[in-house]
């Protein structure tokens, strides 16, 4: 289990978290989600130790993380853009890592085939989606206990980001992995993670499961006898669009009392649609004032 209490960093006047409290249940898949500057790559990079906190403590298992090198033995971290020397190739990333983690060689090999890996050229000379597709392979086949991604499923075309997905319910499953992953790719995020946390203005904004957290909202497309207008609908809308009279909207509350409140305007029809996570994230954020 990792514990966030009161996390917060700063980068100089720029406040990044601010009381951060967050619990990433053990064996869990937890996606980070947030738009660009939340501060879910500088989350990351605290949990990893390779940033210091200006205040709070990140327990791991109950231990602290910071110079734990037990615990730290115990993870894998790896960032949006990972670090390499000149002359570095996948062999010698595989050599190092190999002293560090309990390495499965099937598993690389697995992975090193399927993604047609380049073994002795440099990496400096591979596509982004290549760098990727390595360092995704060297993060699965080292087996961690604690798996932290940053930005993910970035570059990967849509079987390597399938095989990704695979993967880490593998390492859930077989090594009882517990995985905090941040990403733009909510499709992705949705297939595979239990849990989730909103980071916004500094903090947690909301967190829990897709589920909990789509079954806030419900999107309906109505058709009315006569043109619809935002004032017929007495209830709360994250978004509303109307052409002639059928208008699509996403509502906030209860889904039996939105109906009701529908019935009075005797619709022709009302269709139900199911709201996916990249849905909800946008309804998140229009009723932060991000989107109009």
């Amino acid at each position: 289990m990792i514990e966030l209490k009161g996390l917060s960093k700063s980068y100089g006047a720029k406040k990044v978290l601010e009381g951060v409290d967050l619990t990433i249940p053990s064996g869990s898949l937890f996606g980070l989600i947030g738009i660009n500057g939340a501060g879910k790559s500088t989350l990351l990079r605290l949990v990893a130790d390779v940033l210091r906190p200006d205040a709070g403590e990140i327990l791991v298992d109950g231990e602290s993380v910071h110079g734990n090198e037990k615990r730290k033995r115990e993870m894998f971290f790896l960032p949006d853009d990972p670090y390499f020397t000149t002359g570095t190739t996948v062999e010698k990333l595989v050599a190092m890592y190999k002293t560090f983690y309990p390495f499965d060689a099937d598993v690389f090999k697995r992975y090193a085939e399927l993604f047609r890996l380049q073994m002795r050229t440099p990496i400096r000379n591979f596509s982004k989606g290549m760098k990727r597709q390595a360092f995704v392979a060297l993060a699965l086949a080292c087996r961690p206990r604690y798996l932290l991604l940053d930005e993910a499923f970035d570059g990967l075309d849509p079987l390597a980001r399938l095989e990704l997905k695979r993967g880490l319910i593998e390492l859930n499953e077989q090594a009882e992995c517990t995985t905090l992953i941040s990403s733009h790719s909510l499709r992705e995020l949705e297939d595979v993670c239990s849990g989730f946390a909103l980071l916004d203005g500094g903090t947690v904004a909301d967190a829990g499961t897709p589920e909990e957290a789509i079954s806030r909202f419900h999107k309906f497309q109505v058709a009315l006898p006569r043109e619809a207008k935002r004032e017929d609908f007495p209830f709360e809308c994250i978004s509303f669009e109307a052409t002639g009279r059928v208008a699509k909207f996403v509502a906030v509350g209860d889904r039996e009392a939105i109906l009701k409140a529908i019935e009075p305007l005797a619709p022709l029809f009302v269709e139900e649609i199911r709201i996916d996570f990249e849905e909800l994230f946008l309804c998140e954020v229009r009723s932060r004032g991000y989107l109009k």
